[in-house]
């Protein structure tokens, strides 16, 4: 070890740096002093032998063997992780940690409830929830950053030969109205009657706006003729918008189980109409998969569509493909 001319410490404070973008940010974040940061990266270059960053800029910009051994360094941290967690494993689950990731709903409205559960029968085991999109989600599984992930969206085609990408659930998209809107008074309304209302909408490239716009579509109903009269970034800035009467939305049923429940919001159904996505569980199959992911996978996933907020036709259905992921998991522990 004492031949290699980098040390895992120097590895973190590169990736620290690339990662905020100066020395002062990557000293703060690592909890150390910047003297000693620089300190390190001067020692780094000589004893590589080779700048890793351009001085000449307000922004720590690396090199190109700067970015050459940043991604090695990424690789071999995130191998030293798995080691560190193999370890960890050997306690049984009297320790270690889970990592799940997910897009924007499912993270925000649904895996909480399982972190809940699995928290219930594992208290010991520290769990992290990385919430972003769905494709820097599916990269953060592929790169071994995150143990598994579900997410509604379609995983990038450069990585869907590499992950395992399983079928799990169907996540409805539900009408919302204000309650006092004349629709309201309705059992159904028809496809017409979508022309008439004011929507709010995620942004256009957004994966659950597509769903809607590509299921609407086989439905016969002409996207181009719904009025979206504002755009938002979040789903409960959508909701709050829906609440007092700007507007009708489609958002997941998970995310508008307690307004129903409150009366603060109303759920129409449309004539012949149901808007649904598949959600995914996907994992790497190549990665070290702790024995607290695989109580995840086979002691909380199998109960996720009994979690309030499901439609009744969720409900009365078994998991999507839980066969499918349990066989999956005990193919990967083999190879």
């Amino acid at each position: 070890m004492s031949d290699l001319p980098f040390t895992l410490d120097q590895l973190r404070i590169l990736k620290a740096i690339a990662a905020e973008g100066s020395f002062k940010r990557a000293a703060d974040s690592l909890y150390v002093s910047q003297p000693a940061v620089s300190l390190q990266v001067q020692n780094l270059e000589r004893q590589l032998d080779v700048p890793l960053f351009d001085r000449g800029g307000r922004r720590a910009q690396l090199t190109e063997a700067g970015y050459l051994l940043l991604s090695y360094g990424e690789k071999i941290l995130t191998l030293c992780q798995e080691t560190c967690r193999a370890i960890e494993d050997l306690q049984n689950l009297q320790g270690g940690t889970l990592i799940v990731g997910a897009s924007q709903t499912t993270g925000t409205y649904l895996l909480p409830r399982m972190i809940g559960l699995f928290r219930q029968h594992y208290p010991d085991v520290a769990v992290q929830l990385h919430v972003h999109s769905t494709r820097r989600t599916a990269w953060s599984v592929a790169n071994g950053q995150v143990d598994l992930a579900i997410i509604g969206g379609e995983v990038p085609a450069e990585l869907q030969e590499s992950l395992e990408i399983v079928p799990y659930a169907e996540d409805e998209l539900a009408l919302i109205l204000p309650v006092f809107h004349h629709f309201a008074k309705l059992d159904t309304i028809q496809k017409d009657d979508l022309y008439k209302l004011q929507f709010i909408a995620l942004d256009s490239q957004s994966t659950i706006r597509k769903v809607i716009d590509s299921v609407l579509s086989r439905c016969d109903i002409d996207t181009r003729r719904l009025k979206v009269e504002m755009e938002l970034n979040s789903i409960e800035a959508i909701k709050n918008a829906v609440q007092s009467g700007l507007g009708a939305a489609f958002v997941s049923i998970s995310a508008i189980a307690k307004e129903l429940q409150m009366g603060l919001l109303h759920r129409a159904y449309i004539e012949d109409v149901v808007v649904k996505r598949t959600l995914w569980v996907i994992f790497n199959p190549n990665r070290y998969r702790s024995k607290a992911a695989e109580a995840f996978i086979q002691e909380v996933l199998p109960q996720f569509t009994a979690t309030v907020g499901w439609s009744k036709e969720v409900l009365e259905q078994p998991p999507i493909a839980t066969d499918a992921l349990e066989t999956a998991v005990h193919n990967s522990a083999e190879s």
